[in-house]
This record gives C-alpha cells, sequence and structure tokens, in this order.
C-alpha cells in the first residue's frame, strides 16, 4: 500500500517533513496547504509537489490524503486535527502536540472515536543514543531509574531564535509559556516513560538578555531550572539560551548503573567507575570511557556508510513506526498516554512560572497514570 500523503502548515519544518516521508519510501505527498499562498506556492514548487492549497477543508476533500501531516502552531492543532479526522484522515502532529493538556485530550478523543492514528514528531527518542537507551532499559541493565538530569540549549541568535527576537507578532510570544512552551516537548519526550502523572514540580524562570525595548519580546524568559518529582523518581531540566555549547543531553541515574546520553553529537556511555583501589586506580576509568567513545564513533561512521546519519534520520525512524501502526496496526510509537505526560508537565511548569512560589502539583492519576518500562 501507499500512503497519499499532505502537509498543513508550509514552514521551514515543512522541508523536513517531506523529506523524510519521501525517505520513508512509504507514500506520496499529494498537497500542502497554508494560509498564505506564496508559502504553499514555495514549498509545492520547490519539493514538485502538484496540489498546493490555502484551504485545508478543500484540500482534504480534493485529494483525499489517508495521513496528514499538520506542522502549524499549536493553537490550530485541535481544529485541524477534528477537520482531518472527520475527512478520514490518520495525523502526524508537528511539536507541540497542542495548546494545553484539556486540548491534547480531546485530540486523542477525537482519533479514537473517528478509529484514526495520531503520532507526534518526539523525534529525538528515536536518535542513535535514544535508541540505545530503549536496549538498556528494555534488558533491565540500569536496575531501577533515581534520578535524570537533561539540558537543552537553544541560541536564540540562530535563524529561528532571531524570528522571535525581531517580530512581537510571532506566534510563540502567544503561547502561555513562550519560547519554553516551544521547546519543553523536546526536553520532556525523554524522561516521561520514566515518570507517572503524580507530578510535583518547582520553576525558575528569568530573563538573562538585556532589554529591547518591546514590552512583549522583553515579557519572555530565555532561562529555565526545573524539578519534578514523581513517586521515587526525580527530574532536573535546564533549558538555556546562553550557555555554549549549545547542550542536548541527559543522564540516566539506575540502582545499577547509570549512562550519558548526548544528542548532538549522538553518543552514549555508561558513566565513570572507579573500582580500583588507591590512586592508581583513578587512571583507568578515563581510558575505559575513550574506548566508549571510539565505539560510538565507529557506531555512527557506520550508519553514515549506511545513508543512515541524515541531520532528521531520527523523524524517519519514528515516521516508519508511525506508518507502520497506521497500515499494520502495530502500536503507537509514541503511546497517548505519553503524550498526555508531557502536556500535562508543560501545564504544570507554566503554571509554576506564573506562580510566586515557582511550584505547582498534580496528584490527581488517571488510567493511563502507570509508569511505562521503556522510553
Amino acid at each position: 500500500m501507499t500512503l497519499r500523503m499532505a502537509i498543513i502548515g508550509c514552514g521551514k519544518i515543512a522541508d523536513g517533513h517531506v523529506e523524510q516521508i519521501r525517505a520513508t519510501g512509504r507514500g506520496e505527498v499529494v498537497a500542502v496547504c497554508d494560509r498564505e499562498p506564496l508559502m504553499a506556492e514555495q514549498l509545492a514548487t520547490r519539493m514538485g509537489i502538484a496540489g498546493r492549497y490555502t484551504d485545508a477543508a478543500r484540500m482534504l476533500a480534493e485529494t483525499r490524503p489517508d495521513v496528514v501531516h499538520i506542522a502549524t502552531p499549536p493553537d490550530s492543532h485541535l481544529a485541524l486535527a477534528r477537520l482531518c479526522f472527520e475527512a478520514g484522515c490518520h495525523v502526524f502532529m508537528e511539536k507541540p502536540f497542542a495548546l494545553t493538556e484539556a486540548q491534547s485530550r480531546q485530540i486523542l478523543a477525537l482519533a479514537a472515536s473517528h478509529g484514526k492514528r495520531v503520532g507526534v514528531n518526539y523525534l529525538y527518542n528515536y536518535e542513535p543514543p535514544g535508541l540505545m537507551l530503549e536496549g538498556l532499559v528494555q534488558r533491565d541493565a540500569l536496575g531501577e531509574i533515581v534520578h535524570l538530569d537533561t539540558s537543552y540549549g537553544y541560541n536564540l541568535s540562530g535563524d529561528y531564535g532571531l524570528a522571535v527576537m525581531a517580530d512581537p507578532g510571532h506566534w510563540v510570544h502567544r503561547l502561555p509559556g513562550k519560547l519554553f512552551h516551544n521547546v519543553l516537548d523536546h526536553v520532556l519526550a525523554k524522561v516521561v516513560p520514566f515518570l507517572d502523572d503524580r507530578i510535583e514540580c518547582q520553576v525558575l524562570a528569568f530573563r538573562r538578555r538585556g532589554p529591547t525595548g518591546s514590552a512583549i519580546v522583553d515579557a519572555m524568559p530565555d532561562e529555565l531550572r526545573f524539578l519534578l518529582r514523581s513517586g521515587p523518581v526525580t527530574v532536573s531540566g535546564n533549558v538555556s539560551a546562553h550557555g555554549r555549547p549549545v547542550s542536548h543531553t541527559l543522564k540516566v541515574v539506575g540502582t545499577t548503573d547509570s549512562v550519558e546520553l548526548d544528542y548532538t553529537a549522538r553518543t552514549l556511555v555508561h558513566s565513570a567507575r572507579w573500582a580500583q583501589p588507591s590512586a592508581l586506580g583513578r587512571l583507568f576509568p578515563a581510558w575505559v570511557q575513550a574506548r566508549q567513545f571510539a565505539r560510538n564513533g565507529w557506531h555512527n561512521l557506520g550508519l553514515f556508510r549506511r545513508h543512515q546519519y541524515h541531520y532528521f534520520q531520527c523523524m524517519r525512524e519514528l515516521l516508519v513506526r508511525f506508518y507502520d501502526a497506521v497500515e499494520h496496526g502495530t502500536a503507537d510509537p509514541i503511546p497517548p498516554a505519553r503524550i498526555l505526560r508531557v502536556t500535562r508537565i508543560i501545564d504544570l511548569i507554566v503554571t509554576a512560572m506564573a506562580t510566586p512560589s515557582g511550584r505547582s502539583t498534580t496528584d490527581t492519576p488517571t488510567e493511563a497514570a502507570m509508569p511505562e518500562v521503556a522510553p
């Protein structure tokens, strides 16, 4: 079966969706849609796509896609998802999945009522280190998880950052959590498999950069620290626009072993152990670590030689699993419970940012609140 695909939202990320849909070999992009005609036209022309629309309902009626990728700002996701489900389409959503947990629940309920699949682009779980971590957890190689420490950097001097800083009307400024609301999915999607829905949250958010003179732009904080507790598991998080080099890391501390993941370098190494007595023993860990990094390097070289090291290779892996769920009825690569947990914690962080104490909690577990066993 060859899936017929369509894309709603023709911004920069849409290029990645088109490229990776084609790379999977699972379907054809038959149409693109954007309210701004020029955006739809330029994407369709560059990518050689026949259908180009400014009205989503008309596109769905005329092209009848099997799967629609929604790559618009999150405040439009609920309405667009409803439109797609009612047209008989499965939906793959760009993050953030929705504006709030309540909207996320509505989207998931609509998918279930129409018998359709819905996915979200939590792509970094499918980077090489994320897949390695998945294997370690499935083998119970780390023991019980004690703590996770996650760090995510953001460059406000990059193309996207400059657009946000220069335009007070940019949609990021409309989000309740502003910049953080747009990037927290990347941070939280990697840790929620180890948590349940009973979450305590403490937050510190502030603006480190100087004033610009725009009240809207200056209202956007650019440094975030948060601490979560879910039963016996804790999470510390750091989102920084100023730390250099720009980081994207995760440390997972277990009762048996601990690992450190670098998503930029695509490495996973086990934390150093000092097993030998006396000062002589301190000579060995550095060599053991070097050997682990070398193995990661050779593994990545092998992926490169097999043409599996593309920047969005992780999205390709996620899409293959999502299309398997659509065509063959396999499990959702991102389960609904995990999507809800991410959006619930984002709600908690946004609430805590607006609270003088910086705290917020939830202790109302749902049917989907049980911890998962693998990321």
